[in-house]
């Protein structure tokens, strides 16, 4: 009988004193994800990419994403970049129930004192969960069927991209594995059930947190022993140089407004749609882009109708990141009508394209948006004050436009630069291997 990768795979004293002592070890990252790629997961593509120049191996592990996968607008992958990243990731819904239920037996025989602790975790996860208790022992059951990947790739760290699902997963790869983790929070809809999402006893047994703004630090610091706080690095998101160098002024007729993301509750799309309505009802010209579609699309596209604005209002579907790009190049500037946020991304890709920012004032958006200089804030659920926002981005000279979105992308350029936060992750991964190891596998 061959023997298990799971059970030869090096202790983490082995793989820190190895890094320490030779240098010659290469950097290998396991990434886990929940969907990958999708539309609105562009920025873990352009990170990982960036790692990758950086000399660091990334292994990209997803729960679902494969190409066939039937979920509706959730797996549209229309990206050429994205097609290709989809060939490099393996997923671990693939295949059905069956491999899950093997890899947790073999797991369980090979390494029963690991898996034990793992079951009585997932255990504990079910007490006060707000979803199925079953989930968590999938979850376990995940973690079981990428441990043979972690061995064979050689992977020495395994980093996640969200507090939720991806986190536990990693969590319990840590626990059966030995291998250190890391994952990073974004928000906002992750502080909605900071209990049931266990964050104190992921953040507990991570090496670190990379929080994308101030902001989401201090919502985990609400969440954690002060003792943990020096764990949470913030950890910016960043724009690549497609976007970079893309950037062009905007036309002096222009009156377009672009508002690009996932069409559902939290995006206030039908207070943004009534904003708009007041504003044809005033006799102010304008033009207003949809970009992107969500489970809401039907109902928006509905309401655009009954508010009599069909030939203002024009919804996308899904775009390519360079249709992305062009749509908000074609605009006078970026609308974000949101009731929560952690820092979109497009934002970012906005501001560097030269274009000022119409947001609501929640989350960490007024860290990077100025009112006044970079763009307009505004309270968030008032029609009325997007709707003046609205009004004095359109009715505003072009010269202004042009004098604010010259502030906006030099704003971006200093604090989200991807290169600087490939740099940081790649330090902290580095400070990670260095540390003597605590456990073997």
């Amino acid at each position: 009988m061959c023997r298990s990768r799971i059970a030869t795979m090096p202790s983490r004293t082995v793989i820190g004193r190895r890094y320490l002592e030779t240098g010659m070890e290469k950097i290998k990252i396991a990434y886990i994800m929940s969907d990958y790629p999708t539309f609105t997961h562009t920025f873990i593509r352009r990170e990982i990419l960036a790692l990758e120049r950086e000399g660091v191996e990334i292994a990209r592990i997803a729960m679902r994403g494969w190409k066939g996968e039937a979920r509706g607008w959730k797996s549209e992958v229309v990206d050429a970049d994205d097609l290709r990243e989809r060939e490099r990731t393996r997923y671990v819904l693939e295949g059905g129930l069956f491999p899950l239920i093997s890899a947790m037996i073999m797991v369980a025989i090979r390494k029963p004192t690991r898996f034990g602790a793992a079951l009585l975790l997932a255990l504990r996860f079910t007490q006060r969960s707000d979803r199925p208790g079953l989930l968590h022992f999938v979850y376990l059951a995940q973690a079981c069927r990428l441990l043979p990947w972690l061995a064979s790739d050689r992977v020495l760290h395994v980093h996640a991209h969200f507090g939720t699902h991806p986190a536990e997963v990693a969590l319990f790869a840590h626990v059966l594995s030995g291998l250190s983790y890391s994952f990073t929070m974004h928000g906002s809809y992750e502080f909605d059930r900071p209990q049931y999402l266990r964050l104190p006893e992921k953040i507990g047994s991570a090496s670190f947190v990379a929080a994308v703004s101030s902001f989401t630090r201090s919502q985990l610091f609400r969440w954690v022993e002060q003792a943990q706080w020096s764990k949470i690095k913030v950890v910016h998101c960043g724009v690549d140089d497609d976007f970079v160098d893309a950037a062009r002024p905007v036309a002096d007729d222009c009156k377009r407004l672009v508002c690009v993301g996932r069409i559902d509750k939290g995006k206030g799309i039908v207070l943004l749609l009534a904003a708009a309505s007041a504003l044809m009802q005033e006799g102010v010209r304008f033009e207003l882009v949809l970009a992107g579609d969500g489970d809401l699309r039907a109902d928006i596209e509905k309401s655009i109708v009954a508010h009599g604005l069909s030939g203002i209002v024009r919804v996308t579907g899904w775009l390519s990141n360079q249709q992305v790009r062009d749509e908000i190049l074609d605009a006078r500037a970026l609308v974000m009508s949101s009731f929560a946020e952690g820092l979109p991304i497009v934002i970012m890709e906005a501001m560097v394209l030269g274009r000022p920012v119409l947001a609501t004032y929640v989350g960490a958006i007024p860290e990077l948006v100025r009112h006044g200089q970079d763009g307009w804030l505004f309270p968030a659920g008032s029609v009325h004050d997007l709707a003046a926002a609205m009004r004095e981005c359109i009715e505003a000279p072009a010269s202004e436009i042009a004098r604010m979105g010259a502030r906006a992308r030099e704003r971006v350029l200093e604090r989200h630069n991807i290169k600087t936060g490939a740099k940081m992750l790649k330090e902290l991964f580095q400070q990670v291997l260095s540390r003597p190891g605590r456990v073997a596998s």
